[in-house]
């Protein structure tokens, strides 16, 4: 019988090349890794909602390495679960592919602006946000740990970013984020 999956930041999910089932994302940010020249390189973001290994069911084998950047729950994903509306198949591929066009986006800009549209990206409906650690940052925008650590810095002294306690979740990644604070 397949379970539900609760995993702790920086675990790993499964490797590329292995068999294994697919699944949905239902709370927390997954980091999905290819490889370049042998080393492991970025390639994309799996959010809340979305679907994760659905390639095996095609090819028999994961193509990325995944593993969770903040504190994920996975669902296995078809079996167990009723279609609603918004989460079928190729809903959740039409989301993947706008994700990609804002991850391309996060690249390409300035720091500032890249860090604030990741945070948009990974803010909850509540306003909480779980930050992956500043090097993920950095992968995932393509800009170096130190203007990271000073972009949060700025971010957190004009109150767009607010420590909060999450449990489970470093001091220094859990916030509450009030873009209204942002001054364009």
């Amino acid at each position: 019988m397949r379970h539900a999956r609760v995993l702790n930041a920086g675990e790993a999910i499964y490797q590329a090349n292995e068999t294994g089932m697919a699944w949905r994302v239902r709370n927390g940010v997954v980091r999905l890794d290819t490889f370049n020249n042998g080393e492991p390189c970025y390639a994309s973001l799996a959010i809340a909602g979305d679907i994760l290994g659905c390639e095996t069911m095609l090819f028999g084998a994961y193509t990325f390495n995944a593993s969770a950047l903040t504190p994920c729950e996975l669902t296995p994903w078809p079996e167990g679960e009723s279609a609603v509306s918004g989460e079928s198949l190729l809903a959740s591929l039409a989301i993947s592919q706008k994700r990609a066009v804002d991850l391309v986006a996060l690249r390409g800009g300035q720091a500032v602006g890249r860090v604030i549209s990741l945070i948009r990206l990974l803010t909850d409906n509540t306003g909480r946000l779980v930050l992956p650690t500043r090097q993920d940052i950095a992968d995932i925008t393509d800009l170096r740990f130190e203007t990271i650590s000073r972009v949060i810095k700025g971010l957190e002294k004009t109150g767009i970013l607010s420590t909060i306690r999450i449990d489970g979740v470093h001091a220094t990644r859990s916030y509450m984020v009030n873009l209204g604070m942002q001054t364009s």
